[in-house]
């Protein structure tokens, strides 16, 4: 029988109730808030239960979820987790509507939306609202990113837990639409507003250039995230924003009492910034998994992401500094490592470094991070030599917490510094292993080269710690602050760090406050000192209160899984209260919004229809052998199978919904959906299913043939890196000048006069490199030699020298 289907259709010819997604992005100088509206239409002769996992920013504070049926409204309020769960199955099972918003147990970066019972012919509008902070970029912009590809996370063997479960489909085949509106606000200009994506015009609101608005052109492919970098003219300033309190909040609460959000911008002195340090033990943890042989992008001929992080590797062990020590890590299911040992850094270890980085491959199967980075943290430390650790992956784990807690928990011994590669890689995992870790977080999609912000950090990593920073307050008597945010543990330059702070009391004496916060850096004493007002104006925002109480949340959260199993549940119960007096969801809450209209009761078996997510490079650019488990509805019995069985994704399935009732069971037919699970192993990658890589380029072969010490050595391969024949180079140098502090200043004018727009990738090479040089007194003759040669105009000073 031949059957007609109309409207949407997943892979399996299955209706699919989500027909489009709405964001509008409103951003006030560094923080946004976005509200997403998801438009559901029951299309079939049966009610539906849509059930849709997906992204979110991973520092989000979820503040806001309702539902729009007709001319009904339904405002969710958040509840304990499992209670939540129970008023939706209570609802369906009474024929009513019901609509559930949870955040996973294992990544605060993925959400579940449980639409249920959604009658035939119906539509029904999704609400839901979060407010993130916006990070620094290199360039002084601020980045957004609206997460719109979910790729499966490896779930490593032995874990506990149950696995999300999420219907993927190649993102091109992505069954509904995206429209996305941007509003900026600030009280400097904004000067530019640039995308991954294709934006219409900015179009500016007023005549100072402080608000405009833009759009996502029309005809977005869920190839990518949305990403959003904002300028302002002037650079970003400290500052100290007071919100009012919400007036039915009682007084002495976080939501009653005003709260503080300081931002601080640290600029420290040129002569600080240029001394880098000469010691330290760096140890590199590249993710060798197989979904790291994907393309960085979808052009044609895109390198993969092993080879840039390769060639990203490559940079990083050239600038590294003579006297230090360093190791280098990978892991897939298992781990290796180039010494047993971090070495002291010379020709001979650098050598044998390069030879197994340009040999590695993505071909170590699943993403196991937990095992080889507490190995590397269980190593004694090398006397006075500081230790940085830089973690390169594409963020695909289910155990996310248990990683951060690892990395939290040995800060004391290391800085941390995350690299998130490719599209989908997990915001969680990435902010949270720099922020426990004392460092800073990179986020490579789409075109962007991976070597100047692995650069960026690396300077980063080369400068001197900020010691002793302490943060004091001036206020007034009758008021007391409380700091919600955790102490600073890292400042770095340009780059903004936020305190909140709960302010109570008031006092008639005084209309103002303030903080002064003070730090140490290389024996340079600096401090900040900010006023802020004590009475702030009403606002009924409360966007300052959510990030505070998101900030809160996550620290409780933290504290309880330390001390699993040691207290009776009173961190807990004190977190699911501050998350219901709040609005903002946790792992342990959920919102929940329940129809409880006049209307008829809702009756027939309800279908579960799975919405697809975008899985980007699994599905579409990999050869991958996926592993997928058939499910059941949610609430069918399911019989329980042997470890490595089919069933075994079934059980996790209902384990992890948590929602089994009896009055429920006799509800659902089986749609016999075909999911991807969230534990699928990464396989190995088939290289053939790629096109032939990109030639290297002109700058990676200079950068490969110098020397640990910083000089290169005269020879065919540095002539032909500089664009020369051997004869050309060797007869042109001066009597007076040798041949490696020849060799050395071609490739320094090189740099200069051909590659000054990708400096930051060679500036710590190139300054290594001079103080090489320095220790050689080169004679001027070699520099003006050199500039004839090359056709170049570039002065010693310029140089460095």
């Amino acid at each position: 029988m031949m059957v007609n289907c109309c409207g949407l259709l997943n892979t399996n010819n299955e209706p699919v109730p989500l027909k489009s997604i709405e964001v509008e992005l409103e951003v006030r100088d560094h923080v946004a808030t976005v509200v997403s509206t998801l438009n559901y239409e029951n299309k079939e002769d049966k009610p539906l239960e849509a059930v849709f996992v997906f992204p979110l920013p991973g520092d989000a504070a979820v503040c806001h979820f309702s539902a729009q049926i007709g001319q009904t409204q339904i405002v969710a309020e958040v509840k304990e987790k499992q209670k939540a769960r129970e008023d939706y199955d209570d609802a369906l099972s009474a024929g009513q509507q019901a609509f559930l918003l949870e955040e996973s147990e294992q990544s605060p970066d993925i959400f579940t939306l449980s639409v249920g019972s959604l009658p035939p012919g119906q539509s029904a509008s999704v609400r839901l609202e979060y407010v993130t902070e916006l990070a620094v970029q290199a360039d002084d912009g601020l980045r957004f990113c609206l997460p719109a590809v979910l790729n499966p996370r490896y779930k490593p063997q032995g874990s506990e837990g149950a696995g999300v479960q999420v219907t993927s489909v190649p993102a091109s085949l992505v069954p509904y639409s995206l429209s996305f509106s941007v509003r900026v606000s600030s009280s400097r200009p904004i000067s530019k507003v640039e995308s991954s994506c294709s934006l219409e015009s900015l179009q500016y609101v007023n005549t100072e250039q402080t608000q405009a608005t833009v759009k996502l052109a029309a005809g977005h492919k869920f190839d990518r995230d949305v990403e959003l970098l904002i300028y302002y003219k002037d650079a970003h300033k400290p500052t100290a924003v007071v919100e009012a309190g919400q007036a039915s909040a009682k007084p002495g609460s976080l939501m009653g009492d005003p709260v503080l959000m300081l931002s601080l911008y640290p600029e420290f002195p040129q002569s600080v910034m240029s001394a880098l340090a000469s010691q330290g033990e760096f140890v590199f943890l590249l993710d060798r998994s197989g979904s790291m042989g994907c393309p960085m992008s979808n052009g044609k001929r895109q390198e993969t992401r092993i080879a840039s992080a390769r060639d990203t590797l490559l940079l990083l062990l050239k600038s590294l500094p003579m006297g230090c020590y360093f190791n280098i890590y990978s892991f897939g299911s298992s781990f290796e490592y180039i010494f047993p040992k971090s070495v002291e850094y010379s020709e001979k270890t650098l050598e044998e470094a390069l030879k197994k980085v340009e040999a590695m491959q993505a071909n170590l199967g699943g993403t196991e991070i937990l095992k080889p980075l507490t190995h590397i943290l269980s190593e004694t430390c090398i006397c006075n030599q500081p230790r940085q650790v830089f973690v390169f992956t594409d963020g695909e784990v289910s155990n996310t917490k248990e990683v951060i807690d690892l990395v939290k928990k040995n800060s004391g011994s290391h800085r941390c510094f995350s690299f998130g590669i490719g599209e989908g890689a997990s915001s969680a995992l990435i902010n949270g292993l720099a922020k426990e870790g004392g460092g800073h977080a990179q986020f490579i999609t789409g075109t962007d080269r991976m070597q100047p912000k692995v650069m960026q950090s690396l300077r980063f990593a080369l400068q001197p710690a900020v010691v002793d920073i302490s943060v004091t307050w001036d206020l007034p008597t009758g008021v007391s602050v409380t700091v919600l945010s955790p102490p600073l543990t890292a400042l770095f330059q340009g780059q903004r760090s936020l305190i909140y702070a709960q302010l109570t009391g008031q006092s008639s004496e005084a209309a103002e406050g303030s903080v002064t916060v003070k730090y140490s850096l290389a024996g340079h004493l600096s401090q900040n000192q900010l006023h802020f007002p004590l009475k702030p104006p009403e606002d009924n925002g409360l966007t300052v209160h959510r990030l505070s109480a998101r900030t809160l949340i996550r620290s409780l959260e933290t504290e309880e899984r330390e001390h699993r199993g040691q207290q009776d549940g009173g961190v807990k119960e004190k977190m699911v209260q501050l998350s219901v007096q709040s609005g903002v969801s946790s792992s342990y809450t959920a919102f929940i919004a329940v129809n409880k209209g006049n209307g008829e009761p809702i009756r027939g078996p309800l279908v579960r229809r799975p919405v697809p997510t975008p899985a980007l490079m699994r599905m579409q650019r990999c050869n991958f052998g996926a592993k997928h488990v058939v499910t059941s509805c949610a609430r069918a019995a399911a019989p329980k199978g042997k470890s490595g069985s089919v069933f075994t994704g079934i059980n996790m399935k209902l384990k992890s919904m948590g929602r089994q009732k009896p009055s429920t069971q006799g509800m659902r037919a089986c749609s016999g959906q075909a999911e991807m699970s969230l534990d699928m192993r990464d396989s190995t990658f088939s290289s053939q299913a790629l096109s032939k890589q990109p030639p290297r380029d002109p700058l990676l072969q200079l950068v490969t043939l110098q020397k640990a010490s910083g000089c290169w050595l005269l020879d065919p391969a540095l002539a032909a890196a500089v664009g020369k024949t051997s004869e050309e180079v060797e007869n042109t140098k001066p009597s007076a000048v040798n041949q490696e502090v020849w060799a050395t200043i071609l490739a320094l004018i090189w740099l200069h006069g051909f590659k000054m727009d990708a400096k930051p990738e060679w500036e710590l090479l190139a300054m290594k490199a001079v103080s090489w040089l320095r220790a050689q007194n080169v004679p001027s003759e070699g520099v003006e030699a050199g500039n004839r040669l090359l056709g170049c105009h570039v002065q010693k000073d310029a140089m460095g020298l």
